[in-house]
């Protein structure tokens, strides 16, 4: 099923995606974008969504009913698809649909022929520290998502305490680095002019970042009005005193 209005939000970890998929889903007239194509999740996304994988080995054999699956669930029961791609996702995407849609040269030309023609949100994090402190407790505690009443949304691995590491810190801003670097080349190369957000917008106003969203999806932004989140920042005090000590420590870092 091709959509006639479709998106793709491009970001990297701990950049308030999940923040920015709920309310888009909760409006109820934007789909039901996620993380389909994570190559760690696509077997578990494959028995949710009821595809066998006895041909994983034969790409074009799974991904064609793997995609018509994703179809659907990033629509919802909505007229719009949704899809969450984080950086280190989009090369398996692409040759994936390459085997589907052969003869295309490049990969929003592959992109096109899966989704429709998507409108790109380029989501992305300035304080690249404080995403590197946040991607670091989360991996260490487990826990990398809570709802807006404090309750646990998402827990990976059962908990331990939080311990600074400024290496694990460095590489992560680091890597975050490259792959926004990369984000912005690969727009260049496929001609694209993506709806640009920040965590730091997202974070502040909800509401009004998510009705900019929709305007570019050429939906009501007037939704945006009767949606609440429900993910909550899992930033603390100590989140912060990392993020100064690391600073301290390491001042030719960006910021």
């Amino acid at each position: 099923m091709l959509h006639t209005q479709s998106y793709i939000i491009c970001t990297t970890p701990r950049s308030g995606s999940t923040l920015m998929c709920d309310l888009l889903a909760n409006t109820e007239v934007a789909g039901h974008p996620d993380s389909f194509f994570r190559r760690q999740s696509i077997a578990w996304w494959a028995q949710h969504l009821n595809v066998s994988v006895a041909n994983w080995r034969d790409e074009q054999l799974f991904d064609q009913p793997y995609l018509a699956a994703v179809q659907k669930r990033g629509a919802g029961k909505t007229q719009v698809f949704g899809l969450r791609l984080m950086w280190e996702s989009i090369e398996d995407l692409s040759k994936g649909l390459g085997s589907l849609c052969p003869g295309l040269p490049s990969d929003s030309d592959r992109f096109q022929s899966a989704f429709g023609t998507p409108v790109y949100v380029h989501l992305s994090r300035e304080d690249k520290v404080a995403q590197a402190v946040s991607r670091l407790r989360a991996e260490q505690t487990g826990l990398w998502h809570v709802a807006t009443d404090g309750t646990e949304r998402e827990r990976l691995k059962p908990g331990q305490a939080p311990v600074y590491d400024a290496q694990n810190l460095s590489e992560y801003v680091a890597e975050f680095e490259e792959q926004d670097a990369a984000w912005a080349r690969w727009f260049s190369q496929q001609r694209i002019q993506p709806v640009r957000i920040t965590y730091e917008e997202l974070a502040t106003d909800p509401q009004t970042t998510l009705a900019n969203v929709l305007s570019a999806l050429g939906l009501d932004p007037a939704v945006a009005g009767t949606v609440k989140p429900r993910t909550a920042k899992l930033a603390d005090s100590e989140s912060r005193e990392w993020a100064t000590r690391f600073r301290a420590e390491r001042p030719n870092q960006p910021a």
